[in-house]
């Protein structure tokens, strides 16, 4: 008999609140029946950047409101859910802490089942929502946090290739639009005014090219731009908007040539596991950046590689990909009690060693 599986996913690691109901019958194609999302850009925006507290806070008053409305639009009641899945971590543990005593609540009311879910675990599984692709696969893991490659052989199997030492990309393109007075986030809005610059005025260092490995560092580059950015106001007495756009465009020409080198290195060691339908699949925020995109797909097609990355809509953070990450650890028999905790840290390959640098979210997993 087919079964059919339904799941209500939380996300609260970072500063979006989100809930979404996720199904799936038997081994078609999972469908998301709802993905609701309430942004806290407004609530940030005057310090720069994320403030923990104020994070969780905003999740703690939200976070209820987020699973009706989930539950509304998906039509379905908590008595027709076959579990839960939350966000356990890695992530601002404030932020984390609510979403796992909202579903705790839920749980122990309700007698759901409960999924502890690793975030990064679902971005890396947002394509098997998205496309079905098979087992093993290649997923860069890009985002405000974390940067990483991985070789993905079942939902809690991974294998880590490489990864940044510092900060990750989003976090570099953040720091970035704040040096320029650009507003947060930092990717689009970097993105968008790179897309009126000249990406070879200014001659940005790619990082860490000459190391044969998949390992990756973006903090230099900020460095780099933050110096020519006083070069050119000392000398002309400001920027004007050319100059701004085409800062914007070198250091995004950089990310691009530093991530298609490294990927090109990474998809060289996967296809060494012969695997039948070679697959990169990209996740995480700074997937939704179209210059970094297209690079990468051109590298695939060289590579006789299959590229796919998922609508932008599910590349930055949802409870979609947690609600399908938890599904796929419930076919696999797994479950969470009520002793279910908050991580902060917590890497997807357990059996590599920490990478170096601390970044906005702590050491790199």
């Amino acid at each position: 008999m087919t079964r059919t599986l339904t799941i209500l996913g939380i996300e609260s690691s970072c500063d979006d609140t989100a809930a979404a109901v996720v199904r799936q019958v038997g081994s078609t194609l999972p469908e998301v029946l709802s993905s609701i999302v309430f942004g806290q850009n407004e609530l940030h925006n005057a310090y720069g950047g994320v403030v923990p507290e104020i994070a969780a806070r905003a999740h703690a008053e939200k976070l209820d409101i987020c699973v009706r409305q989930a539950l509304d639009a998906s039509r379905q009641t908590l008595n027709e859910l076959d579990a839960i899945a939350v966000t356990a971590g890695p992530g601002l543990i404030g932020g984390v802490m609510s979403g796992v005593m909202c579903a705790k609540g839920i749980s122990a009311a309700t007698g759901l089942p409960l999924i502890g879910v690793n975030h990064l675990a679902g971005h890396a599984l947002t394509p098997r929502l998205t496309d079905g692709i098979s087992y093993p696969y290649l997923i860069l893991l890009v985002s405000g946090g974390h940067c990483q490659y991985l070789i993905a052989r079942g939902p809690d199997d991974f294998t880590r290739l490489g990864g940044t030492i510092d900060d990750a990309p989003g976090e570099a393109f953040d720091k970035t639009a704040r040096l320029l007075g650009l507003p947060q986030p930092g990717g689009p809005a970097v993105q968008a005014e790179a897309a009126s610059g000249d990406p070879k005025r200014f001659r940005f260092p790619r990082p860490m090219l000459d190391r044969p490995d998949c390992n990756l560092s973006f903090s230099g580059l900020k460095t780099a731009l933050m110096r020519m950015r006083d070069q050119v106001a000392a000398s002309k007495g400001g920027l004007t908007r050319q100059d701004r756009a085409d800062l914007c465009a070198g250091f995004q020409a950089a990310v691009v040539d530093v991530l298609a080198a490294k990927t090109r290195r990474a998809i060289g060691l996967y296809l060494l596991e012969n695997p039948a339908t070679p697959t990169l699949a990209v996740a995480g925020g700074v997937a939704a950046n179209t210059a970094i995109r297209s690079e990468l797909e051109t590298v695939c097609t060289e590579m006789g590689t299959f590229f796919t990355a998922p609508p932008l809509h599910l590349c930055t953070d949802n409870a979609a990909m947690i609600a399908y990450a938890g599904l796929e650890r419930f076919k696999a028999g797994a479950s969470d009690g009520m002793n279910l905790t908050a991580r902060p840290r917590w890497p997807l390959d357990l059996n590599s060693p920490s990478m170096l640098g601390s970044g906005r979210k702590g050491a790199k997993a």
